[in-house]
């Protein structure tokens, strides 16, 4: 059984030794076949890999790094190397193994086929290794994606955590989502779901979730360690450090990513051909199955309370409709001649409802509060967003000092 090992590499130290822990860790390394797309600096040592120039296990795609298009491009780059091996496996050029990786990727595949999954696909936010403390610094427990939030310009952030009570799990766990440094599936999910070259950052992992789950994937976490990723990427230089006009790509994917999910009015553009979803199952589908509604910027409680999909089904539409959270930004607008102390400690600040209960808080803190009053004209501006079940009617700046401790609220309705 082979399997296409995708690794997309900007000039990165830790490539190499990604590549060998891969193969020395592997049951059958024999059965590997490397797909690469080398982005390199012609001054740059650490990343030679001639010595795989006879190994005809490598496929290797070298980019000079001015020529470099940002990571989805590289990914899609890598996929045109695929030749119908049975696996693939997408990861990043800073990655550990555990041994045996890949008999052990096999084993939850074909346990989940067992148990009627015809197309699984294990992917997340894996646990990480440092490479300055290495195997001593590895996370030994498995972790899932959870979600984070909306971003203002539309894609959705993930955050990791534990696999709760993962050691007595026997199975891997369902996902909502997808990490596009860890993905093992069957091989052909190199043609069917490939990389949007004209992505770049932002928004690529939400919409592979989506289009995977479209194109009949079912999407878990590995409820064991098998592969460790390295998050900081300290001393190592990203894309969006050479290139100078990286923002205007990335401004081109977001609109790509609202277009795709028909966010913020925008028309669904995208949603056939080579780069858009599935024909399996629909957007809807996945939004009753995540919990999450994009055209709103909308999440349910199930799905922040960390549930495992899919989320319950709805009765009807009006219903579903109404178990969303909606995103509320506002504007705290405060003349500066409110605060005349010089030793603020934090300023509450408090968001009710109505009935005056609180339905969020979030403080600013020192820092925030000498940004704020540094700021040119005669009112600060305090800006908060949030995911809220009720409708916020007023708020509350509720400073503390050193000296003098509770001061009087600033409150106003909204």
């Amino acid at each position: 059984m082979k399997i296409f090992v995708q690794i997309a590499a900007y000039r990165d130290p830790e490539l190499i030794p990604t590549i060998k822990s891969c193969i020395e860790n592997a049951k059958h390394p024999k059965n590997l076949v490397f797909g690469i797309c080398r982005q390199y600096h012609p001054d740059d040592k650490f990343d030679d890999l001639s010595e795989y120039d006879t190994d005809n296990r490598f496929k290797i795609i070298n980019v000079p790094y001015l020529d470099a298009k940002g990571v989805c491009w590289a990914r899609n780059q890598v996929q045109q190397l695929y030749n119908d091996e049975e696996y693939t496996l997408q990861i990043d050029s800073h990655m550990r193994f555990e041994k045996d990786w890949d008999e052990t990727l096999i084993g939850m595949i074909n346990q989940l086929q067992e148990l009627g999954v015809p197309k699984p696909l294990l992917t997340g936010y894996v646990s990480s290794y440092n490479p300055q403390n290495d195997p001593e610094g590895r996370v030994r427990v498995p972790w899932r994606m959870v979600f984070d939030k909306f971003i203002p310009e539309g894609a959705v952030f993930f955050l990791p955590e534990t696999i709760p009570d993962w050691e007595d799990i026997e199975l891997p766990v369902p996902s909502r989502f997808y990490s596009a440094h860890f993905c093992f599936t069957l091989g052909v999910f190199s043609k069917e779901v490939q990389h949007n070259p004209d992505f770049y950052f932002h928004g690529e992992e939400i919409s592979i979730a989506v289009r995977a789950f479209t194109h009949g994937y079912d999407l878990f976490h590995p409820h064991r360690v098998v592969i460790w990723h390295e998050y900081t990427r300290n001393g190592r230089t990203k894309q969006w450090d050479d290139d100078k006009e990286w923002y205007l790509k990335n401004e081109s994917a977001h609109l790509l990513n609202r277009k795709l999910f028909g966010m913020d009015g925008l028309t669904q553009e995208g949603h056939n051909g080579k780069y858009g979803l599935g024909s399996e199952r629909t957007l809807r589908d996945y939004e009753i199955y995540s919990g999450l509604l994009f055209s709103k910027r909308a999440v349910q409680k199930y799905t922040i309370e960390k549930k495992y999909p899919p989320n319950p089904e709805p009765l009807n539409e009006n219903e579903w409709l109404d178990s969303f959270a909606k995103v509320f930004n506002y504007d705290i607008i405060i003349n500066k001649s409110e605060f005349i102390h010089n030793d603020y400690t934090f300023w509450a600040v408090i968001f009710k409802d109505e009935n005056g209960q609180e339905l969020f808080r979030q403080d600013a803190d020192n820092d925030e509060i000498k940004l704020l009053l540094n700021v040119d004209g005669n009112e600060i501006k305090i800006r908060r967003s949030f995911l809220t079940y009720g409708e916020p009617k007023s708020w509350v700046v509720w400073p503390y000092t050193d000296s003098k401790n509770w001061m009087e609220q600033i409150t106003n309705t909204i």
